[in-house]
């Protein structure tokens, strides 16, 4: 997977391809960039099923919505949780059949800006990286690959490049992109929650900030490539987007971007025209400029 940056920014695509028909999901959508995201693409236009884990604080974001006069639909959901998965695809193949967009935004942390605990490692590793992989694996039957192409944004985190790795075996075989399989970034989450239980995990090349995070990250990339290599055509793209330091809960507050300001980043990838969308690329904020490995 290439990275790329450019802080360049617009207020959205020009050639506007998408309609009210076009279905977006947002995972962890009930605050934060998550929240902005789906607030910006319902005023575009597009039917948005906000989801969150909790579902009083997910109704609570859609009627503040609802308020300003945007429309959202709602649905609960779990990453973390098997049957919330299969529920919620149940509900939304009943409700619309398919869906084109997916932004996989739900994440968690349990670290403050300046700490690095492993305490919550399996928390952060089931929500961050199988949470997102299980619910991609259960809805690419729904995705329609229309003319306009289906696309699926994993939210990221540069903390998860290649570059945070000291471990030599370890960055080789994730630059061997394609060699690259699941199996092998499932041994290397699961090399990782066993050095945690072995307190042995300082020592082993991990990322050295918010390491349980940035593993996290650093599967989601490599699992991004994979699926980009592997379904990517014309009509269906897989990338991931780094919203850069981003006041939310995850960091305190602090940051040197807003939400809504990550979100219109995201949203100039996510609503490119099929022409012009990559497949299999990093995103450091918004368009394709510089390259390098994950």
């Amino acid at each position: 997977m290439e990275y790329t940056q450019n802080t360049k920014t617009s207020p959205f695509p020009t050639e506007h391809w998408w309609s009210k028909d076009t279905v977006a999901v947002i995972t962890g959508a009930n605050k934060g960039i998550g929240f902005s995201l789906a607030k910006r693409l319902a005023q575009l236009g597009l039917t948005v099923v906000l989801t969150s884990r909790d579902a009083i604080k997910g109704q609570e974001a859609v009627e503040s919505l609802r308020a300003q006069n945007i429309h959202v639909e709602y649905s609960q959901l779990d990453v973390s949780n098997l049957q919330s998965i299969s529920s919620f695809v149940l509900w939304l193949s009943n409700k619309f059949g398919g869906l084109d967009i997916l932004v996989n935004n739900a994440a968690v942390s349990f670290n403050e800006v300046d700490t690095n605990s492993v305490e919550y490692a399996e928390t952060v590793i089931k929500t961050n990286f199988y949470g997102p992989k299980l619910l991609i694996q259960a809805l690419l039957p729904l995705f329609r690959r229309s003319t306009t192409a289906s696309r699926i944004l994993n939210i990221s985190s540069q903390l998860g490049l290649l570059n945070k790795v000291k471990n030599p075996k370890l960055r080789e075989m994730l630059r061997n992109e394609e060699n690259l399989c699941e199996r092998m970034i499932d041994q290397m989450v699961a090399k990782f929650l066993q050095s945690v239980k072995n307190g042995t995990w300082k020592e082993e090349g991990w990322p050295e900030i918010w390491t349980d995070y940035s593993v996290s990250k650093l599967a989601l990339n490599a699992h991004s490539s994979i699926l980009a290599r592997l379904h990517g055509n014309d009509h269906f793209k897989v990338n991931c987007f780094c919203p850069g330091y981003t006041r939310t809960n995850m960091t305190g507050g602090r940051g040197s971007r807003t939400a809504d300001e990550a979100a219109e980043l995201a949203i100039n990838i996510i609503l490119l025209p099929r022409d012009r969308l990559p497949n299999g690329k990093f995103f450091k904020l918004s368009t394709p400029l510089l390259f390098s490995k994950l």
